[in-house]
Protein backbone atom coordinates (compact mmCIF):
# COMPACT_ATOMS: atom_id res chain seq x y z
CA UNK A 1 0.00 0.00 0.00
CA UNK A 2 1.22 3.49 -0.86
CA UNK A 3 -0.22 6.79 0.47
CA UNK A 4 -0.17 10.11 -1.42
CA UNK A 5 -0.34 13.27 0.74
CA UNK A 6 -2.64 11.52 3.19
CA UNK A 7 -5.60 11.97 0.81
CA UNK A 8 -5.09 9.00 -1.48
CA UNK A 9 -3.54 5.57 -1.37
CA UNK A 10 -2.66 2.97 -3.94
CA UNK A 11 -3.49 -0.69 -3.27
CA UNK A 12 -2.57 -3.77 -5.26
CA UNK A 13 -5.23 -6.35 -6.06
CA UNK A 14 -4.53 -10.09 -6.06
CA UNK A 15 -4.26 -10.02 -9.87
CA UNK A 16 -1.51 -7.38 -9.66
CA UNK A 17 -3.68 -4.43 -10.74
CA UNK A 18 -3.10 -1.10 -9.00
CA UNK A 19 -6.16 0.45 -7.37
CA UNK A 20 -6.27 4.12 -6.37
CA UNK A 21 -8.40 5.04 -3.37
CA UNK A 22 -9.33 8.63 -2.51
CA UNK A 23 -10.43 9.60 1.00
CA UNK A 24 -13.24 11.97 1.87
CA UNK A 25 -14.81 13.05 5.16
CA UNK A 26 -18.57 13.55 5.15
CA UNK A 27 -19.99 14.35 8.58
CA UNK A 28 -23.49 13.52 7.34
CA UNK A 29 -22.46 9.94 6.61
CA UNK A 30 -23.68 7.47 9.21
CA UNK A 31 -21.18 4.76 8.34
CA UNK A 32 -18.13 4.03 6.21
CA UNK A 33 -18.98 4.19 2.51
CA UNK A 34 -17.04 2.84 -0.46
CA UNK A 35 -18.03 4.00 -3.94
CA UNK A 36 -16.48 4.28 -7.38
CA UNK A 37 -15.57 7.50 -9.15
CA UNK A 38 -16.28 6.36 -12.72
CA UNK A 39 -14.60 9.33 -14.34
CA UNK A 40 -11.38 9.29 -12.34
CA UNK A 41 -11.20 5.49 -12.39
CA UNK A 42 -10.64 5.27 -8.65
CA UNK A 43 -12.45 4.28 -5.48
CA UNK A 44 -13.66 6.79 -2.89
CA UNK A 45 -13.62 5.80 0.77
CA UNK A 46 -15.94 8.06 2.76
CA UNK A 47 -15.61 8.38 6.55
CA UNK A 48 -18.00 10.20 8.93
CA UNK A 49 -15.03 11.87 10.67
CA UNK A 50 -11.32 12.52 10.30
CA UNK A 51 -10.65 10.07 13.12
CA UNK A 52 -12.24 7.24 11.10
CA UNK A 53 -10.05 7.62 8.01
CA UNK A 54 -7.85 4.71 9.07
CA UNK A 55 -10.97 2.55 9.36
CA UNK A 56 -11.93 3.70 5.87
CA UNK A 57 -8.49 2.66 4.60
CA UNK A 58 -8.87 -0.79 6.17
CA UNK A 59 -12.38 -1.04 4.73
CA UNK A 60 -11.04 -0.36 1.22
CA UNK A 61 -8.08 -2.72 1.67
CA UNK A 62 -10.40 -5.61 2.56
CA UNK A 63 -12.36 -5.00 -0.65
CA UNK A 64 -9.53 -4.25 -3.06
CA UNK A 65 -10.31 -7.20 -5.37
CA UNK A 66 -13.96 -6.13 -5.62
CA UNK A 67 -12.89 -2.56 -6.42
CA UNK A 68 -10.41 -3.77 -9.05
CA UNK A 69 -13.03 -5.94 -10.76
CA UNK A 70 -15.55 -3.10 -10.87
CA UNK A 71 -13.00 -0.62 -12.24
CA UNK A 72 -11.93 -3.01 -14.98
CA UNK A 73 -15.53 -3.31 -16.17
CA UNK A 74 -16.07 0.44 -16.52
CA UNK A 75 -16.79 1.72 -20.04
CA UNK A 76 -13.88 3.00 -22.10
CA UNK A 77 -13.16 6.71 -21.77
CA UNK A 78 -14.22 8.75 -24.83
CA UNK A 79 -12.32 11.99 -25.29
CA UNK A 80 -13.99 14.87 -27.12
CA UNK A 81 -11.66 14.64 -30.09
CA UNK A 82 -11.92 14.62 -33.87
CA UNK A 83 -13.48 11.35 -35.08
CA UNK A 84 -14.88 10.27 -31.70
CA UNK A 85 -18.42 8.91 -31.54
CA UNK A 86 -20.57 9.98 -28.60
CA UNK A 87 -24.24 9.84 -27.76
CA UNK A 88 -26.18 13.06 -28.29
CA UNK A 89 -29.82 13.11 -27.24
CA UNK A 90 -29.66 9.33 -27.30
CA UNK A 91 -28.36 9.00 -30.87
CA UNK A 92 -24.83 8.26 -32.16
CA UNK A 93 -22.98 11.42 -33.11
CA UNK A 94 -19.57 11.77 -34.79
CA UNK A 95 -17.35 14.68 -33.74
CA UNK A 96 -15.65 16.34 -36.69
CA UNK A 97 -13.11 19.14 -36.99
CA UNK A 98 -14.37 21.72 -39.46
CA UNK A 99 -11.92 23.71 -41.54
CA UNK A 100 -13.96 26.92 -41.60
CA UNK A 101 -16.79 28.66 -39.81
CA UNK A 102 -17.24 30.20 -36.39
CA UNK A 103 -19.67 28.06 -34.39
CA UNK A 104 -20.16 24.35 -33.79
CA UNK A 105 -23.16 22.96 -35.62
CA UNK A 106 -25.06 19.69 -35.74
CA UNK A 107 -25.51 18.03 -39.13
CA UNK A 108 -28.33 15.50 -39.34
CA UNK A 109 -27.55 12.15 -40.89
CA UNK A 110 -26.93 8.50 -40.11
CA UNK A 111 -25.10 9.04 -37.85
CA UNK A 112 -25.41 12.71 -36.97
CA UNK A 113 -22.22 14.79 -37.16
CA UNK A 114 -21.27 17.57 -34.76
CA UNK A 115 -18.82 19.87 -36.55
CA UNK A 116 -16.66 22.41 -34.74
CA UNK A 117 -14.33 24.91 -36.45
CA UNK A 118 -11.05 26.28 -35.21
CA UNK A 119 -7.61 25.05 -34.30
CA UNK A 120 -7.24 21.35 -33.35
CA UNK A 121 -6.02 22.26 -29.86
CA UNK A 122 -9.29 24.07 -29.08
CA UNK A 123 -11.55 21.43 -30.61
CA UNK A 124 -12.57 19.66 -27.38
CA UNK A 125 -13.29 22.96 -25.64
CA UNK A 126 -15.56 24.06 -28.50
CA UNK A 127 -17.42 20.76 -28.51
CA UNK A 128 -17.86 20.91 -24.74
CA UNK A 129 -19.16 24.47 -24.94
CA UNK A 130 -21.75 23.38 -27.51
CA UNK A 131 -22.86 20.37 -25.45
CA UNK A 132 -23.25 22.46 -22.29
CA UNK A 133 -25.24 25.09 -24.17
CA UNK A 134 -27.60 22.46 -25.61
CA UNK A 135 -27.91 20.73 -22.24
CA UNK A 136 -28.96 23.97 -20.58
CA UNK A 137 -31.50 24.68 -23.32
CA UNK A 138 -33.03 21.19 -23.03
CA UNK A 139 -33.09 21.28 -19.24
CA UNK A 140 -34.58 24.77 -19.13
CA UNK A 141 -37.44 23.59 -21.32
CA UNK A 142 -37.98 20.37 -19.33
CA UNK A 143 -37.86 22.15 -15.97
CA UNK A 144 -40.37 24.78 -17.12
CA UNK A 145 -42.76 22.04 -18.22
CA UNK A 146 -42.55 20.00 -15.01
CA UNK A 147 -42.53 23.05 -12.75
CA UNK A 148 -45.86 24.09 -14.28
CA UNK A 149 -47.25 20.60 -13.69
CA UNK A 150 -46.25 20.70 -10.02
CA UNK A 151 -47.03 24.37 -9.46
CA UNK A 152 -43.50 25.22 -8.30
CA UNK A 153 -41.06 27.98 -9.20
CA UNK A 154 -37.34 27.13 -9.24
CA UNK A 155 -35.16 30.10 -8.33
CA UNK A 156 -32.55 29.29 -10.95
CA UNK A 157 -30.94 26.61 -13.10
CA UNK A 158 -27.30 25.77 -13.76
CA UNK A 159 -25.43 23.11 -15.70
CA UNK A 160 -22.29 21.72 -14.14
CA UNK A 161 -19.62 19.05 -14.54
CA UNK A 162 -20.84 16.93 -11.61
CA UNK A 163 -19.39 13.56 -10.68
CA UNK A 164 -21.77 11.95 -8.22
CA UNK A 165 -25.20 13.42 -9.03
CA UNK A 166 -27.24 13.91 -12.16
CA UNK A 167 -29.12 16.75 -10.52
CA UNK A 168 -29.66 18.55 -7.24
CA UNK A 169 -32.09 20.97 -5.62
CA UNK A 170 -30.93 23.45 -2.98
CA UNK A 171 -32.93 24.78 -0.06
CA UNK A 172 -33.35 27.98 -2.07
CA UNK A 173 -35.03 26.05 -4.94
CA UNK A 174 -32.03 26.41 -7.25
CA UNK A 175 -31.64 23.41 -9.55
CA UNK A 176 -28.32 22.09 -10.85
CA UNK A 177 -27.75 19.37 -13.44
CA UNK A 178 -24.95 17.45 -15.13
CA UNK A 179 -24.34 18.56 -18.72
CA UNK A 180 -23.92 14.89 -19.66
CA UNK A 181 -27.70 14.44 -19.52
CA UNK A 182 -27.80 15.86 -23.05
CA UNK A 183 -25.99 12.71 -24.18
CA UNK A 184 -28.89 10.55 -22.97
CA UNK A 185 -32.30 10.06 -24.60
CA UNK A 186 -34.52 13.14 -24.06
CA UNK A 187 -36.95 11.18 -21.90
CA UNK A 188 -34.13 10.45 -19.42
CA UNK A 189 -33.17 14.12 -19.23
CA UNK A 190 -36.83 14.94 -18.70
CA UNK A 191 -37.05 12.43 -15.83
CA UNK A 192 -34.10 14.00 -14.02
CA UNK A 193 -35.64 17.46 -14.49
CA UNK A 194 -38.91 16.19 -13.00
CA UNK A 195 -37.00 14.55 -10.14
CA UNK A 196 -35.39 17.83 -9.11
CA UNK A 197 -38.59 19.84 -9.54
CA UNK A 198 -40.32 17.37 -7.22
CA UNK A 199 -37.66 18.06 -4.58
CA UNK A 200 -38.95 21.62 -4.31
CA UNK A 201 -42.07 20.09 -2.76
CA UNK A 202 -40.46 17.12 -1.00
CA UNK A 203 -36.79 17.37 0.03
CA UNK A 204 -36.55 13.61 0.51
CA UNK A 205 -37.17 10.35 -1.33
CA UNK A 206 -40.38 9.40 0.44
CA UNK A 207 -43.47 7.90 -1.19
CA UNK A 208 -44.88 11.43 -1.32
CA UNK A 209 -41.84 12.54 -3.31
CA UNK A 210 -42.13 9.74 -5.86
CA UNK A 211 -45.83 10.50 -6.22
CA UNK A 212 -44.87 14.00 -7.35
CA UNK A 213 -42.35 12.58 -9.84
CA UNK A 214 -45.04 10.26 -11.19
CA UNK A 215 -47.34 13.22 -11.84
CA UNK A 216 -44.71 14.46 -14.28
CA UNK A 217 -43.29 11.19 -15.62
CA UNK A 218 -45.57 8.15 -15.20
CA UNK A 219 -42.82 5.80 -16.46
CA UNK A 220 -40.10 7.28 -14.23
CA UNK A 221 -38.84 3.82 -13.12
CA UNK A 222 -37.93 3.00 -16.72
CA UNK A 223 -35.88 6.17 -17.02
CA UNK A 224 -34.23 5.72 -13.61
CA UNK A 225 -33.26 2.18 -14.61
CA UNK A 226 -31.78 3.46 -17.88
CA UNK A 227 -29.52 5.83 -15.94
CA UNK A 228 -28.43 3.04 -13.61
CA UNK A 229 -27.56 0.84 -16.59
CA UNK A 230 -25.92 3.47 -18.80
CA UNK A 231 -24.82 6.23 -16.44
CA UNK A 232 -21.23 5.03 -16.28
CA UNK A 233 -21.06 5.29 -20.06
CA UNK A 234 -22.22 8.90 -19.95
CA UNK A 235 -19.65 9.71 -17.28
CA UNK A 236 -16.89 8.25 -19.47
CA UNK A 237 -17.45 10.93 -22.14
CA UNK A 238 -15.23 13.98 -22.06
CA UNK A 239 -13.30 12.94 -18.96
Amino acid sequence: MKRDNGQKMTLRASDGAEVKVRFEVNRKARRLILRLDDRRREAVAVAPSQQQLQEAADFARERVDWISARLQHLPQVIALENGAIIGFRGEPCVLALEGSGRLARLESGDPNVLRAPGAPETFSARILRYLKKEAKADLTEAVAFHAQTLGVKPSGLSVKDTRSRWGSCSATRRLSFSWRLVLAPPRVLSYVAAHECAHILEMNHSDAFWAQVERCVPDWKRDRDWLKAHGAGLQAVGV
